[in-house]
């Protein structure tokens, strides 16, 4: 067993690994992502995985389904130092390791994670959505992304941004970052690039997944039964090298393989 598989295997039954370990996972992790682009390429068949929100035991049962040689890593809105000071993994780091330097080291990783990806041309991947300062995916290519999650600007709303039907071009978002916008956005978006629809993640999506704008945009959310309570089903996206979907559909890892949920559950604002 390399040492690697043997790193793996300790985090599969939840034993921390050591702060010396973490540092060098890290940094080979950098040398890795600093060579993606902003918009990195992705060839088919892959799989397309949504919001997992530290849910470790459903993140195992999802990832039996992957295609192994194939992950790509694209930058969530909780990829942000700030975020994870208020959401538990800086506190779980201090507790674990009564030091922060392990938070410092994964979340400067978070400033080397492409901030999309575009399979075989056309789909667009990105986690949250649109911005009204992007309207071509040479515009996202430019972004200097190596940074902390901007308040505003097109970053930011990479990152936080929700298609809405009921708007009609761009709106304020009640998240407090990025926009909500509407099919005619998305409709242009797609024609400019000439891309066939946009894959993201970001929304909780109670049948796992979510099409919208006459299946010009989809949402997919992958934690099932989100924070122990919400009762969603999840699901991931499989393309086959044409192209072809399908939908794979799976509730929440059985109870007695996990271990007790948080003792308290996030607010609204992941939703």
């Amino acid at each position: 067993m390399s040492e690697l598989d043997r790193q793996i295997e300790q985090l599969k039954k939840c034993e921390a690994l050591k702060e010396s370990e973490v540092k060098a996972l890290c940094l080979k992790a950098m040398e890795i992502l600093v060579e993606e682009s902003n918009v990195q390429r992705v060839d088919a068949p892959v799989t397309i995985c949504g919001d997992i929100h530290g849910q470790f035991y459903d993140m195992k049962e999802l990832f039996k389904v992957r295609y192994p040689d194939r992950i790509t890593l694209i930058r969530g809105n909780h990829e942000s130092r700030q975020i994870t000071q208020v959401y538990g993994f800086y506190d779980e780091c201090l507790r674990k390791y009564g030091s922060v330097n392990v938070w410092r080291y994964c979340t400067d990783i978070f400033d080397y994670l492409s901030l999309s990806a575009l399979i075989e041309n056309k789909i667009f991947s990105v986690h949250g959505g649109l911005s009204p300062n992007i309207n071509t995916l040479d515009q996202i290519r430019t972004i200097d992304r190596k940074q902390e999650v901007p308040h505003d600007g097109a970053m930011c709303d990479l990152l936080w941004s929700d298609p809405e039907d009921i708007v009609d071009g761009w709106g304020l978002s009640p998240r407090g970052a990025g926009f909500l916008f509407g099919g005619s956005v998305v409709t242009s978006f797609n024609h400019t690039n000439n891309i066939d629809y946009i894959c993201r993640a970001h929304q909780l999506v109670m049948e796992g997944f979510k099409w919208m704008f006459n299946n010009q945009i989809v949402t997919v959310w992958s934690a099932p039964n989100y924070c122990y309570r919400c009762g969603n089903v999840a699901a991931i996206l499989e393309l086959d090298e044409n192209l072809n979907k399908q939908f794979r559909v799976f509730k929440a890892a059985p109870q007695d393989s996990r271990g007790a949920p948080a003792k308290r559950p996030p607010p609204d604002y992941f939703l």
